[in-house]
């Protein structure tokens, strides 16, 4: 071992000072030096859900702030994190759901949000401010909006009077009967897929029991035979396109497509009466992001009142900033499928930790 002498030790311990000096102490989190509001050190890179936020607001940041918005897509947590925690994603800014911001937490993938760059935070609800399971103290996240999983049906290929029931994927006799064969998607994603069934079989889609996840794995293995597609991204246009009939999807995203189909009324959309997820997409910035202080004014400016208004108005999903409500669609807040008053039956997703491997591991080995 080589001995440093005094006069290193304390060149050294004067250097920690500096750096310790330039980090800005009170930064909010990370040791990132702190980002004032509306500053930006570059482009946004965002890596996002797709068709999840209006173009024009991204177009108004930019303008607005003299950089760009390069936005890539995911169509799962699971495709997503990978690639975060591989490190030098060159990301920025990322939308996880619920129990993978508990993930990335964990693995140190995102960093603390630097509250005092984001004076918007104080329009979120109470519900959405703190308290959330996946991020109590609302450290490492910030809501983005919140919404359902569920079925979209043509009732021009089932009939009006179609059970609200995930039976229409699981049970083969209910498949058939509703002219389902080959006219069903599922959704290429885990927790969601294998969720789906463990309601249908009347379990927590947390679960963490193998016998209780390995049936579901079996409904999911077994449905396989009618199914079109195991798809995230195209579910909503292949139900009104005709190239499905019972698609599993997101709530906003099938309003969307009805309210720009020819007969609206032909579509509906449901949580069957089994249950399913409620979940809440959130702000993450990334723990190596290169323009962290752009990906907090992104924050803000989302979580402006008339901005979120807007993101909810495009997208139709619910929106947890409560001073956006003034300024939202009244047709909008009124749609049950947006805000259903009825919650009693849904889950968040839950990190379950070591056990989260048997989720993915399950659906790959249901999809063969």
């Amino acid at each position: 071992m080589k001995v440093k002498t005094w006069g290193q030790l304390l060149a050294a311990l004067l250097a920690l000072t500096l750096v310790a000096a330039a980090c800005g102490g009170d930064d909010g989190g990370g040791g990132e030096a702190a980002c004032a509001v509306g500053e930006t050190d570059g482009d946004l890179y965002l890596y996002n859900w797709s068709e999840y936020i209006d173009p024009e607001l991204k177009d108004a940041f930019a303008a607005q702030y003299g950089v760009e918005v390069i936005e890539d897509n995911y169509d799962s947590n699971e495709a997503m994190q990978p690639i975060i925690s591989a490190g030098n994603s060159g990301y920025d800014l990322i939308v996880p759901s619920d129990y993978m911001v508990s993930i990335l937490i964990d693995s140190g993938d995102i960093m603390p949000i630097q509250k005092d760059a984001v004076p918007n935070l104080s329009n979120l609800a109470d519900e959405f401010a703190s308290g959330l399971p996946f991020d109590p103290d609302a450290e490492y996240s910030v809501p983005y909006q919140w919404g359902t999983t569920g079925l979209g049906v043509d009732l021009a290929v089932t009939g009006p009077d179609v059970p609200e029931t995930w039976g229409l994927i699981f049970d083969p006799a209910l498949a058939a009967e509703y002219n389902l064969e080959g006219a069903i998607t599922i959704l290429n994603d885990p927790r969601e897929t294998m969720g789906a069934a463990l309601k249908y079989l009347g379990y927590s889609l947390n679960t963490t029991s193998i016998d209780e996840l390995n049936e579901a794995k079996a409904l999911v293995a077994d449905a396989t035979n009618r199914v079109a597609a195991f798809d995230s991204d195209q579910y909503d246009e292949l139900l009104v396109s005709g190239q499905a009939a019972v698609t599993h999807g997101y709530s906003g995203n099938f309003l969307v497509q009805f309210f720009e189909a020819d007969d609206p009324e032909q579509y509906t959309y449901f949580v069957p009466q089994e249950g399913g997820t409620r979940w809440v997409d959130n702000m993450a910035v990334v723990a190596d992001a290169p323009h962290p202080c752009t990906a907090h004014t992104f924050i803000n400016f989302l979580l402006d009142a008339e901005n979120g208004a807007a993101l909810t108005n495009w997208n139709y999903y619910a929106s947890p900033n409560a001073a956006s409500e003034p300024f939202i669609d009244q047709e909008v807040l009124d749609d049950p499928i947006v805000y259903p008053t009825d919650q009693s039956k849904l889950e968040f997703i839950a990190d379950t930790g070591d056990f989260e491997i048997n989720f993915s591991d399950a659906f790959t080995e249901a999809k063969g």
